[in-house]
């Protein structure tokens, strides 16, 4: 059976520095590690690992920002904070986040296919 297609297409999220020529080999590199970002992201909420998320999340929001990509940067920062502020137990804490981990998820797909050649496999999770 061919697999389905994705569900709606995506634009590419694109930082607010793209037009710097001096940044645009620093947004590449860190739009082409994403996948990997998202992989790690995904298998802590899966190990139910708190800790690894919230410094996925905290590394996230600082390096988005400082590649220009705000809306990420912004949303990683509210995953992080969620985290830092729960007090139950894992699945309950994952159970509380995870659309905010969904929409984290989503945007760091997206700022990966601003990478030049980028054809990453769309997250499902």
């Amino acid at each position: 059976m061919p697999e389905s297609p994705d569900p709606k297409p995506v634009s590419p999220l694109i930082s607010d520095f793209a037009g710097d020529p001096d940044m645009v080999e620093l947004i590449e590199g860190f739009a082409s590690d994403l996948p990997t970002r998202i992989d790690s992201i995904i298998a802590a909420a899966k190990e139910q690992n708190l800790g690894d998320l919230k410094r996925l999340a905290h590394q996230l929001k600082g390096a988005a920002g400082g590649y220009g990509f705000q809306t990420l940067g912004e949303s990683a920062q509210k995953v992080e904070l969620a985290l830092n502020a729960a007090s139950a137990p894992a699945p309950e804490v994952l159970s509380a986040v995870n659309n905010d981990l969904r929409v984290l998820i989503d945007l760091c797909y997206r700022a990966s296919l601003s990478a030049p050649g980028a054809a990453p496999k769309r997250p499902n999770w």
